[in-house]
């Protein structure tokens, strides 16, 4: 059975996300208003705007931001030093990417070592995600990867950064890394979470936050009303 949620339940699950390229500050400041007037649990930003959204959050909404992404191509000492930036910045939260790469060679020691860099820099209180990019891998990677982001010290998994080519969450995914942290991580479903359906299965497999672009449309879909205005597709 679904489950049944108030808007500001839903709300409370979702990181309010905008990671397009083409971002502007003026995008920056919208999505922050509309995240804290919406009563979304953050707002999730590129590093280069955490030190804004923070000015413009102002208390009322968490700032997270992403490291390594999107590809999780970079080395290691890169991937710390961006997060400690972002951390100096006034981030609440960073996700980031691990070496996909690495996970689909077996080398989960790197993927593990890869994430504890990260988490050397986002000091207790701050909250490391960490991308694993469920689709690109087989259900064995999948869970050696959150077995080696609970090693590492990580404080949730998370399905996706939402520009790979083989897709986003699943419930499938999102049920897998559940069963695998089983409660001691956060999971983090990202990426093809578009519409209500999507949030509540991604909730329903075992989701303790959502990443989504278009949570004002999902959000009134559950109030069943219409936006006064068209939601911005960040």
């Amino acid at each position: 059975m679904t489950i049944s949620l108030t808007p500001a339940e839903l709300a409370a699950y979702i990181d309010y996300t905008l990671l397009k390229p083409e971002a502007t500050d003026a995008d920056v400041v919208a999505l922050v208003e509309e995240g804290a007037a919406l009563g979304c649990f953050s707002v999730c930003v590129s590093p280069t705007f955490v030190a804004l959204a923070v000015k413009q959050a102002a208390g009322r909404i968490k700032v997270a931001t992403v490291c390594g992404f999107p590809s999780g191509k970079h080395v290691s000492v890169i991937k710390a030093a961006e997060a400690a930036q972002s951390v100096a910045d006034g981030a609440d939260e960073v996700d980031m990417v691990i070496d996909i790469g690495a996970a689909k060679q077996g080398d989960f020691a790197a993927v593990q070592a890869d994430i504890a860099a990260v988490r050397a820099v986002v000091p207790a209180g701050r909250i490391l995600k960490v991308i694993i990019e469920s689709a690109a891998l087989t259900d064995e990677e999948i869970v050696a990867c959150c077995k080696a982001s609970e090693a590492a010290g990580a404080d949730f998994v998370k399905t996706s950064t939402g520009f790979h080519s083989a897709g986003g969450a699943t419930v499938h995914s999102v049920s897998l890394m559940a069963q695998t942290v089983g409660g001691r991580l956060g999971v983090k479903a990202s990426g093809g979470v578009r519409t209500l359906a999507d949030a509540l299965g991604a909730i329903e497999a075992g989701a303790t936050r959502l990443g989504m672009s278009g949570a004002a449309a999902v959000l009134a879909e559950l109030a069943g009303v219409t936006p006064a205005t068209p939601a911005t597709d960040y």
